[in-house]
């Protein structure tokens, strides 16, 4: 079934700001192997996440569909899952692209972050596990690396002294969530961070090593750029911007390995590469000690949580030897949801005809057989709420952008929502616009301007056709069971995933790739 099918990797950095990479602008901050990736490949300058918030985001890459069409869109507060013992995730009856390859024939692998829930009702249904939705082979985490995790030893002993309620609270914390699995065992609790971009770069390797005589799907799906950072020793004061230059220099490492993997297994001209991020630069963090520990929008504005471009704007990078044009850039709106029927075709399995694809197939637009994309209309969620709307006219070089909320920013001077860490989508924390704000992205990227009917003579007519098609929109979406509400988030403890006992905080080491010797890492910093 598989013959001559390609295979593809898809690489997803947590938090990458579309201004950290060399080939979209930057000029201080080193990144040659991805560089090289869009320099023979294809660079998408308007590629967009369904979300700007992880769960959701790597929900809809996931199945092609807007997030709230999963109910991976929350009501509520928070918009991702932030304890590994609740009992919401990505339902069983969501199709994902690696389960109809996996149907295909095809080895599919998810290394890294999974954050799309793990178990329904006690803690081995594994309900929600990758496995469940088509990945044959896990090695990662099923949440998000968090501050919590990079907890030291030391300080967690002295907490357990104290034996405070908050101070076990705390420590417990760490324990409890932040776990390393192989497959559906837990091999490490709480995982070491320092070294775990190496060990997962090791395992990468292997699963292309170990499936290169068949067509594969390997997504690589990175802890980092998302705060707690950490970097190998190696790599730590290799850039000009502290340790958040130092951990993206390390990510491009990881790709350069990846790549040259492909090479010397001779699947370069077999293997369709991606590389994106699931949402903007989370601009709030901010070390202790007063550290950028951030990554840069460029010339779009805020990030990570909101809906201005900063938040939404992503890399996007296609590399396929033979098969795409080197060198092309693209300046169509496009969408990681793409990547479910891009995928898909190419396996040459069908796409479901039984649910709602919002997401179009790619190959067209980035092998130069059409030069729009299939996108007229895009709506941007802020958890479950339609915060903006997208539009991109038929025989218009014009690129309508309309938002009916924004975030309220703190202090007012910046782009950020620095007094709660992260902004919110819901009152009191926005102001509604009515009529909505509109921008046209092609002439004002920056969104620094908004038009009025002063400035604009079709105002109205532009904002009363997207209001429109946003109300059609929500007419379409069927409501399903929410997955991040209040009752799923709580702490389950019969959901709780515990490698020794809970006397013990649960703590193990059992991940063999511990013990392995790591190779000679060569760190080239221009």
């Amino acid at each position: 079934r598989t013959k001559n099918r390609p295979s593809f990797v898809l690489m997803m950095v947590d938090d990458l700001g579309i201004g950290d990479l060399g080939c979209y602008g930057n000029t201080t901050l080193k990144t040659p192997n991805i560089d090289r990736l869009a320099q023979d490949g294809v660079k998408l300058t308007q590629h967009l996440a369904a979300s700007p918030l992880c769960t959701p985001s790597r929900a809809a890459f996931l199945t092609g569909r807007y997030p709230i069409r999963s109910g991976m869109a929350s009501y509520g507060h928070v918009g991702v899952f932030i304890i590994s013992a609740a009992s919401g995730g990505l339902p069983r009856e969501e199709i994902t692209f690696a389960r109809i390859l996996k149907d295909q024939g095809y080895k599919t692998a998810l290394i890294g972050k999974w954050h799309q829930g793990l178990s329904c009702e006690h803690r081995g249904d594994h309900c929600h596990h990758p496995r469940v939705h088509g990945f044959d082979h896990f090695y990662g985490i099923p949440m998000t690396n968090l501050r919590d995790c990079q907890l030291a030893t030391g300080l967690a002993a002295l907490l357990l002294a104290m034996a405070g309620l908050l101070c076990v609270f705390i420590l417990t914390f760490a324990d409890l969530n932040c776990f390393l699995m192989r497959g559906e065992e837990v091999v490490e609790q709480p995982y070491v961070a320092e070294n775990l971009t190496q060990r997962m770069t090791g395992e990468a390797v292997e699963f292309l090593e170990r499936n290169s005589d068949v067509p594969f799907l390997l997504f690589f799906s990175f802890l980092q750029v998302h705060t707690g950072l950490f970097a190998s020793p190696r790599f730590r004061g290799k850039s000009r911007h502290g340790l958040y230059g130092d951990v993206v220099t390390e990510v491009d490492w990881c790709v350069g390995q990846i790549m040259k993997t492909l090479e010397r297994l001779e699947l370069k001209e077999k293997t369709l590469v991606y590389l994106t991020s699931d949402q903007g630069p989370h601009l709030e963090e901010i070390s202790v000690h007063g550290e950028v520990h951030h990554g840069y929008s460029g010339i779009y504005r805020a990030g990570k949580s909101t809906n201005w471009e900063g938040g939404i704007r992503v890399p996007g990078i296609f590399h396929w030897p033979g098969k795409l044009p080197a060198g092309k850039v693209i300046d169509e709106p496009t969408s990681n949801m793409d990547l479910f029927p891009s995928v898909v075709n190419l396996a040459g399995a069908s796409i479901p005809s039984d649910r709602k694809i919002d997401g179009h197939d790619l190959m067209p637009l980035l092998q130069g057989r059409v030069v729009r994309s299939d996108h007229e209309f895009m709506f941007h969620y802020c958890n479950a709420n339609l915060n903006a709307v997208r539009w991109h006219p038929a025989n218009s070089t014009s690129l309508w952008k309309a938002l009916f909320f924004t975030p309220n920013f703190y202090p007012e001077n910046t782009t950020g929502c620095f007094h709660m860490h992260i902004c919110h989508c819901i009152d009191p924390f926005i102001t509604h616009h009515d009529p909505p704000l509109l921008f046209d992205l092609s002439k004002d990227p920056s969104e620094s301007k908004p038009l009025s009917p002063a400035t604009e003579p079709n105002f109205h007519s532009i904002v009363g056709v997207m209001v429109d098609a946003a109300k059609a929109h929500e007419q379409g979406v069927e409501p399903v069971p929410e997955q991040l509400t209040l009752q799923h988030h709580l702490w389950k403890p019969w959901l709780q995933p515990c490698c020794s006992t809970l006397g013990q905080l649960c703590r193990c080491k059992r991940d063999h790739r511990q013990g392995v010797v790591e190779a000679e890492v060569e760190v080239h910093v221009e």
